[in-house]
């Protein structure tokens, strides 16, 4: 019996040994520390990481990231001494051109989407409407809700409109146009929350 245990504890260096010749350490203790970590979504790694035009007059649009609508930066080009009603209709055209463009690879990596198409054109008021009012070549009923709700809340937010949070917004003569509004709610669930709108009076 003393010849044999004595032979297993003689034989334990040796197997530790070999172990660590196998690149084992006999003595490590298991560890998971998890996966590695990743980047946390809607939040982008470096500062300018979101915008994507170099010159022009600094903007913020919404896209699409999780469950809600997110304010990234952008720039739109518009010419020095522009007057007003056209500046209004140059800066509507620059922040959809921005909305329908195709995130960047750090924001797609975060999480953005946007679910503005591309072949959407804005033009100013028709007779009778609102001074405030921007036209789309497509009616914002057929838009789908995200979509409205990125540019409701882009349009409403920006030198396009009036600074009060929302915006008079028609498709194609003779659809009437309507004021929509950017709320909270609409901000966080622009997929169930449509922006709500009202008729508005003629000129």
């Amino acid at each position: 019996m003393k010849r044999g245990r004595a032979r297993r504890l003689l034989a334990l260096p040796l197997l530790a040994g070999l172990l660590t010749g196998c690149g084992i350490r006999a003595t490590e203790v298991p560890t998971d520390f998890g996966p590695a970590p990743s980047r946390v979504r809607c939040s982008l790694a470096e500062p300018g990481a979101a915008t994507q035009s170099p010159r022009g007059v600094a903007v913020q649009v919404f896209l699409l990231c999780g469950s809600s609508l997110v304010a990234v930066d952008r720039a739109v080009r518009v010419p020095e001494g522009t007057v007003d009603s056209a500046r209004r209709v140059l800066v509507a055209q620059g922040l959809l051109d921005e909305l329908a463009e195709s995130p960047s690879a750090a924001e797609k990596e975060a999480g953005y989407t946007t679910d503005v198409r591309g072949d959407i054109k804005v033009s100013g008021p028709a007779p009778k409407d609102p001074d405030d009012t921007l036209r789309l070549s497509a009616s914002p009923g057929g838009l789908t809700s995200y979509a409205l709700a990125q540019l409701v809340c882009t349009f409403s937010d920006s030198a396009a409109a009036e600074g009060d949070g929302s915006v008079v917004l028609g498709g194609p003569v003779p659809e009437r146009p309507r004021r929509y509004e950017c709320t909270d709610e609409v901000r966080s669930r622009p997929g169930s929350a449509e922006p709500p709108s009202t008729d508005v009076t003629d000129n």
